[in-house]
């Protein structure tokens, strides 16, 4: 089986945009999940809704694979499966190294979803002298001091960072001098990579800060929402003006029927 480090997945010569490349792996996920349960084929619609798309979004990306389905019939899934699979890499194995062995590295050691998907965990690195030879998901930790020997041994071109926010520059520094060219970021910091090196970033912070603006605003319509129906239920409210009276038979009306204040032309009765 051919190594991540002599094989490149062929969507950027193919010239597919980087946002439907972006969305490949959820149509794969959803894909995956109907070949397990033997469904045969599948209309774009009830992929997209799937993959949380719409489906004229769905189409346009699959017309990068030279897919169209097939009208009144859909998609074939097993086919589709392959395609994407195909134009993600992910028919190769890929070995992958994770640096920094934590409580979150340790996590992404032990998820079992790698290896179905076309990554291999090589060597898990950490810095700290204590953790060599800890095992660790059935591995063990090797110290950081062998990182470039071990990315060289292993052939591998993807690295992931689990380290504390301060050793993330460093280490990626050593990854991308040893010839690792795409990383996977879980440090909360932003790194600095050369031309040809693609970092992703997954940064749990944010994206629960991100989810807490959505509750505060979600918080924020039902109290409006509320504040607008109680308004409804307490019926309009009327402000009468002082000395101010709507009978003509009133000293101070003209007998219009209209009342006068003080300046003597302001509606006795207004709207509050």
């Amino acid at each position: 089986m051919a190594t991540g480090r002599t094989h490149r997945p062929a969507t950027r010569s193919r010239g597919i945009p980087e946002a439907t490349v972006a969305r490949l792996p959820l149509y794969l996920r959803a894909l995956t999940g109907l070949s397990e349960r033997s469904v045969p084929t599948v209309s774009s619609e009830e992929l997209a809704a799937a993959a949380g798309v719409n489906s004229a979004k769905l189409r346009k990306d699959f017309s990068y694979l030279g897919s169209y389905g097939t009208r009144g019939v859909g998609y074939d899934v097993e086919y589709l499966v392959y395609q994407i699979s195909r134009e993600l890499g992910l028919t190769q194995d890929w070995p992958v190294v994770i640096v920094g062995i934590g409580n979150l590295g340790a996590a992404l050691a032990n998820y079992g979803g790698f290896a179905s998907r076309g990554f291999r965990v090589a060597a898990l690195i950490d810095a700290d002298p204590a953790m060599a030879g800890k095992p660790v998901a059935g591995m063990p930790v090797q110290h950081s001091d062998d990182l470039e020997r071990i990315i060289a041994d292993n052939g591998v071109s993807i690295g992931v960072i689990a380290t504390p926010a301060g050793a993330a520059q460093p280490v990626c520094d050593r990854l991308v001098a040893a010839g690792v060219t795409s990383i996977l970021n879980f440090a909360p910091t932003v790194l600095t990579v050369p031309d040809g090196v693609d970092v992703r970033k997954v940064d749990l912070s944010i994206e629960l800060q991100i989810l807490a603006f959505h509750e505060q605003r979600k918080a924020g319509e039902e109290a409006d929402a509320l504040a607008a129906a109680a308004a409804a239920d307490s019926g309009p409210a009327v402000v009468v003006a002082k000395g101010q009276v709507g009978s003509g038979s009133d000293g101070d009306s003209d007998g219009s029927g209209r009342g006068k204040g003080t300046d003597g032309d302001v509606p006795a009765v207004m709207p509050a």
